[in-house]
């Protein structure tokens, strides 16, 4: 991750703001890979209030105690156009970005009854893509650095806690023994941040023998690109096409009721 600490890619905000704030993400990912529509677009509404807090804190030079909703969402971000002293991202791209999240929180039916659309997968999608691009621009325009580590550094920010993995101290143990080994790796590496090592996850899905582990696990996953099995340093890293999969086809089946 370019030599950055993900664990303090927020420090420059506030506990009491930063708190909530990856709080509040971490409940609206969440909430999405359950499922769960609405609940994550309200998440995506009350982080709107606590980034509007930290950009207001940021422009006077003084941070509130506490995240705070302002009476107009929409007139309080048009209001930073006007702090000149500060880049685009704070007076405008930002801002207009909360004034999109807020729409969907109040007039797409879930702020309150009434509204013409429900809650969707498309809609909490919106949510979801706008707040991570929220997310990393916080961290770069904090910290200084690329778009590119800002994104990598959002992704570990991400608490990826799903019913399925039991983690106590430095162990995890999938809680499905009738799950294929293929599939509870995808879930173990998905649950995880970054690169797994080999070792771990044959431990933690109590797989006999590393040797034929990686023969008739990795060796397949990688070959049809759900993961990427770096032999020199024997840890694996889940592509794209292996969280679609373990979204589509493992997640649905242990979803919170």
């Amino acid at each position: 991750m370019s030599g950055l600490d993900s664990s303090k890619a927020l420090t420059g905000i506030p506990a009491a703001l930063r708190t909530p704030l990856v709080d509040e993400f971490n409940k609206l990912v969440r909430h999405y890979r359950e499922g769960r529509w609405e609940p994550a677009e309200l998440n995506g509404g009350k982080l709107c209030e606590i980034v509007y807090s930290i950009l207001r804190g940021h422009v006077d030079n003084k941070f509130p105690s506490r995240p705070s909703k302002p009476k107009n969402m929409v007139d309080a971000c048009r209001a930073f156009e006007n702090e000149t002293a500060f880049p685009r991202s704070v007076r405008f791209q930002i801002p207009k970005m909360l004034i999109s999240l807020y729409e969907v929180r109040n007039n797409r039916n879930v702020g309150h009854v009434g509204a013409d659309v429900d809650p969707n997968h498309m809609d909490a999608s919106v949510v979801l893509s706008i707040t991570q691009w929220i997310m990393a621009e916080l961290v770069r325009l904090f910290h200084t650095v690329s778009t590119e580590e800002a994104t990598e550094i959002v992704n570990s920010l991400v608490d990826r806690t799903i019913p399925l993995l039991w983690k106590f101290g430095d162990k995890v143990r999938i809680l499905d023994p009738n799950m294929s080994a293929k599939d509870k790796s995808l879930a173990l590496i998905y649950g995880s941040i970054g690169p797994q090592d080999v070792r771990f996850i044959v431990d933690s899905i109590e797989y006999s023998n590393i040797t034929q582990f990686k023969i008739k696990v990795l060796k397949p996953m990688h070959k049809s690109k759900l993961i990427e099995y770096d032999k020199k340093n024997e840890s694996v890293s889940i592509s794209p096409l292996g969280t679609a999969y373990v979204e589509k086809n493992i997640l649905q089946s242990y979803t919170i009721a």
